[in-house]
């Protein structure tokens, strides 16, 4: 077990100091999906700061950057969403990460297609990988970006088949937009300015 994580300092810096998780689901067939927000969001970062999610530790695709001066491991939760708190518990227990600084990306169908909204902390309003951070952590005092994917289409469609459906090219349009101002209000919440985040993104 010890050689395993000597391993694993040496593959990224001992000195993180923020998760950044964006929630989805892996498999090709998930790709540009609703649901995958948080995991569509973590690889414009990652193309912004040349980082690559390639690296498969704590149940999750990682690459590290520095942003807004922190030193960041971005992790996309390879567990599928409904288990995402084990991936955030494992990393936070690796490197004492408190829940305040992991800071998480995820959908919201109760936003407009686009729409941002930016939380220091909360409920997990229905989203099931907040549940599971929530449940394995014991706290919900971890800020969020959540990002809109509109309402079903009507109250009988099935929630599941909704989140899981493929954006339309003209919502990808407005959403590689959100994506690229998730990136913007996550810098701004890393660098201790989430009142700034909030009004200038929700």
């Amino acid at each position: 077990m010890s050689l395993f994580k000597s391993k694993e300092k040496k593959e990224f810096a001992s000195n993180i100091e923020w998760l950044i998780v964006g929630l989805g689901n892996p498999g090709s067939q998930y790709e540009n999906t609703r649901h995958n927000c948080g995991w569509l969001t973590l690889d414009s970062m990652a193309q912004k700061y040349s980082v690559k999610l390639t690296r498969l530790k704590f149940k999750s695709l990682c690459g590290e950057a520095e942003i807004s001066g922190k030193r960041c491991l971005l992790m996309k939760p390879t567990t599928f969403m409904n288990a995402s708190g084990e991936a955030v518990v494992e990393a936070m227990n690796f490197y004492k990460i408190p829940i305040e600084r992991v800071l998480v990306v995820c959908d919201d169908i109760s936003l407009d297609v686009g729409a941002l909204r930016c939380r220091r902390k909360g409920s997990d309003g229905g989203q099931k990988g907040l549940r599971s951070i929530i449940y394995l952590t014991g706290k919900d005092t971890f800020p969020r970006i959540k990002v809109g994917v509109g309402a079903k289409p009507h109250p009988d469609y099935d929630l599941a088949a909704w989140v899981l459906s493929k954006f339309t090219q003209t919502e990808l349009k407005t959403m590689n937009q959100a994506f690229e101002n998730a990136v913007k209000a996550a810098e701004l919440i890393i660098d201790g300015r989430i009142d700034e985040a909030m009004n200038k993104f929700n």
